[in-house]
């Protein structure tokens, strides 16, 4: 986490906007309420249950179709490849949802769910596939998931597609000799424009852990681990026209959204003498995640599972954990690098209200969820010469905290952001990790593929 990295350019320009827009928007608007995020095995609650454990979320404009945003959403962190004859797979009956605001009043104005079945072609084997699979109906793939895509817009629920197949886990190259195949087929098209897809991928999350060891202990010679790399997840994509998302149809006019994951869950399971397991009751949230790392490093654990259950209008129970951060206490007891003076107003702007003449709706709520400026064309390696990892702070506005792409260094930007980069602290923090083990694709649904099963030694 202590890393150097080089200084990038235009960093003047996000902490004069930072500015702005505290003096802006202020922090007394935030008045006592009630919380949200979440990602890798952040909360005591949601750490013993990973079908619901939002890992990382996605949001940006696509790069090869720029008339239609992507989102993703990540699920069950840790996945071994290897982890048979159980492999990994989506809770049939939850809600898995992303959760749109087009008004900046901190309410979800549009939903799109997710809701999963299983099915077993022979109860009578223990095996995931009896074969080899070569396609997503193929009678030796035992175990499959089937899902639907919905849409609610107050009291309206359109249901956008059903009976997509998820891409399976990826078991092993002799029982799965061409992934790639099969994840391209569990791509499905949605109703009145857009497309869907669910399935294993990489972890797409590039970050060494090991600052959890007392910021590596002191000793800077331990950094540059990618302790994610070889693992998967369980990913949602949803690619949809930027009207279907903005306020009153105009991305022209309203191109500013906020976004954030949800896991919802009957609150009640009951399980027989037989291993029957019955759900009922109302759903309630068991996982949120809007920007990285919230829930993880910036909520105290004593709280941890309370933000999973709460929502945006309510963050402001949680102000002071912005404004009065510890991760800047601790790099300053352990590496005697000085905290910026508090409360961090700056924080505020790129975390709860956006940053103006960037990613700040008019009239925002503060509030905590990623924030995606649809107007800002996409900025590819290779494709746009202000490209960076380090995305706004490097001089990159199509990126984090603008929304978030899969290359962008989240782990660099927030360590930068939070010892003081927008306040006059100048600083090139990181963790030595520079990107991801595995290429993303220049394609819909973009993750890359998951690990087998048949290496050795995945990580």
């Amino acid at each position: 986490m202590i890393k150097t990295v080089p200084v990038r350019a235009r960093r003047s320009w996000l902490a004069a906007s930072v500015a702005l827009a505290v003096g802006a928007v202020g922090v007394a608007t935030l008045s006592p309420q009630r919380g949200t995020a979440s990602s890798h095995r952040e909360a005591p609650l949601v750490a013993a249950d990973p079908q619901v454990d939002t890992t990382d979320v996605y949001a940006f404009v696509s790069p090869d179709d720029p008339d239609k945003v992507t989102f993703i959403m990540n699920y069950i962190p840790f996945e071994e490849p290897a982890g048979g004859p159980n492999f990994y797979s989506f809770q049939p009956g939850v809600r898995y949802q992303l959760n749109i605001d087009n008004d900046a009043d901190a309410r979800a104005d549009i939903k799109y769910r997710f809701v999963f079945r299983n099915h077993r072609r022979n109860p009578e084997t223990f095996l995931y596939n009896t074969g080899q699979v070569t396609s997503l109906d193929d009678p030796d793939l035992n175990f499959y998931q089937t899902y639907s895509v919905s849409r609610v817009e107050g009291k309206s629920t359109q249901k956008l597609a059903g009976g997509g197949i998820v891409a399976p886990s990826h078991v092993g190259d002799p029982s799965m000799p061409d992934y790639a195949a099969l994840r391209d087929a569990a791509i499905v098209p949605l109703t009145g424009g857009g497309r869907a897809w669910a399935g294993q991928a990489d972890d797409p999350f590039f970050l060494d852990l090991r600052v959890f060891d007392l910021l590596y202990g002191t000793d800077l010679s331990e950094v540059g681990d990618d302790t994610l790399a070889g693992f998967n997840v369980h990913s949602m994509a949803l690619q949809i026209p930027l009207d279907d998302i903005a306020k009153d149809g105009d991305a022209e006019a309203n191109p500013i959204v906020g976004a954030w994951a949800v896991a919802l869950r009957r609150s009640v399971t009951v399980q027989d003498a037989t291993g029957g397991l019955k759900r009922e009751g109302k759903f309630v949230q068991v996982s949120r995640l809007g920007m990285p790392l919230v829930n993880e490093v910036v909520i105290p654990v004593g709280l941890k599972d309370r933000w999973n259950a709460s929502k945006p209008k309510g963050d402001a129970q949680f102000l002071k954990y912005v404004t009065e951060p510890e991760v800047p206490k601790l790099l300053e007891l352990i590496y005697g690098l000085t905290a910026p003076a508090t409360p961090r107003d700056d924080l505020v702007a790129v975390f709860l209200t956006g940053v103006e003449g960037l990613n700040q709706p008019p009239g925002v709520t503060p509030s905590e969820m990623l924030r995606l400026n649809m107007s800002i064309p996409p900025c590819e390696p290779g494709t746009c010469a202000e490209h960076s990892p380090l995305g706004v702070i490097g001089g990159d506005i199509a990126g984090y905290p603008n929304g978030r792409r899969l290359v962008d260094d989240t782990i660099d930007i927030s360590l930068q952001v939070v010892a003081g980069e927008l306040v006059g602290s100048a600083n090139d923090l990181g963790d030595g990790v520079d990107g991801n083990d595995v290429g993303f694709t220049s394609t819909f649904p973009y993750v890359g593929l998951p690990h087998s099963g048949s290496s050795a030694s995945p990580h």
